[in-house]
C-alpha cells in the first residue's frame, strides 16, 4: 500500500480554525495534487488527527469528500489511501485528452476573436505573476482559468464538457509539473504560445502544442509510481 503518513507538522487546532473540514480537505488535497502524497500512500487518521488538530469525525467527513473528488480510494478494512491510476490508465486517459483537444483546437475559429485572445493574455500574465511567486495554488487557478477559457472557444459546448471531464479525471496526475520549476516554465511557454498561434491564425501549431501540453504531466505521474506493482 506504500508508506504511511509520518507524524506531519499540526497545522492549527481546531478550535482556531473557523472551518476544520475545509481545512483538512484543502491540506490533503494539495499534498495529494502536488505530489507530497504518492500514489497508494495511506492516510492514517490517527496521524491526520494529530497533524490537523482534528477531531476524528471531521477526518472521516474530509476523506470522504476527498474521495467524492477523485484523489482517494477508500476501502473496506484498509481504510484511505491516495487514488493510483494504473500505468494503461495514465496512458489511456492521455489519449482520450489528446484526441479531444486536438478536435477542439481543429474546430476554432481563426483568426481568434481579439476579445478573446485579450482575455487569454490577461489571464496568462496572472498565471506568470503566480509562477514568478512559486504559489502552486495560484499556478493551478490561473491554469485552471486559462484552459477554460481556451477549450471554450471551440464552439462545442458538449466537446469543451468532455475536456473538462478527463481534465477532472486526471487531475491527482496533472499537478505534479507545478512544482517543478524548469517543466512549470515550458508549460508557462506554451501559453504564450497558444495565443501567439491564435493570433496568426496557425493552426497546425496550435493543435500541435495542446497535445505537447499534456506530455509533461503524464511523464511525471508515471515516474511518480515507477515502484508500484500494477495488478
Amino acid at each position: 500500500m506504500g508508506r504511511t503518513l509520518a507524524r506531519p507538522e499540526r497545522v492549527a487546532a481546531a478550535g482556531a480554525v473557523p472551518d476544520a473540514l475545509g481545512v483538512v480537505v484543502r491540506g490533503l488535497e494539495g499534498d495529494i495534487l502536488f505530489g507530497r502524497l504518492r500514489p497508494r500512500e495511506r492516510l492514517i487518521e490517527d496521524a491526520l488527527m494529530e497533524r490537523f488538530g482534528a477531531k476524528r469525525h471531521v477526518i472521516r467527513r474530509a476523506l470522504v469528500e476527498l474521495e467524492r473528488m477523485g484523489v482517494v480510494v477508500r476501502s473496506p478494512n484498509r481504510g484511505a489511501a491516495v487514488r493510483d491510476f494504473t500505468a494503461v490508465e495514465v496512458e489511456e486517459i492521455a489519449e482520450l485528452r489528446e484526441l479531444l483537444q486536438r478536435r477542439a483546437a481543429e474546430r476554432m475559429r481563426l483568426p481568434a476573436d481579439p476579445r478573446l485572445v485579450a482575455t487569454l493574455e490577461a489571464i496568462q500574465r496572472r498565471h506568470d505573476r503566480a509562477v514568478a511567486r512559486r504559489d502552486p495554488r495560484a499556478i493551478d487557478a490561473a491554469n485552471e482559468l486559462f484552459h477554460a477559457t481556451f477549450f471554450a472557444a471551440c464552439g462545442n459546448r458538449h466537446l469543451k464538457q468532455a475536456i473538462t471531464r478527463y481534465a477532472y479525471m486526471s487531475r491527482a496526475m496533472r499537478l505534479y509539473p507545478l512544482v517543478d520549476p524548469p517543466i512549470l516554465e515550458t508549460l508557462r511557454q506554451q501559453h504564450w504560445a497558444m495565443i501567439e498561434a491564435l493570433k496568426a491564425n496557425d493552426r497546425k501549431t496550435l493543435a500541435r502544442l495542446v497535445v505537447e501540453h499534456i506530455q509533461p504531466s503524464k511523464r511525471m505521474y508515471l515516474a511518480a509510481r515507477q515502484h508500484l506493482t500494477d495488478p
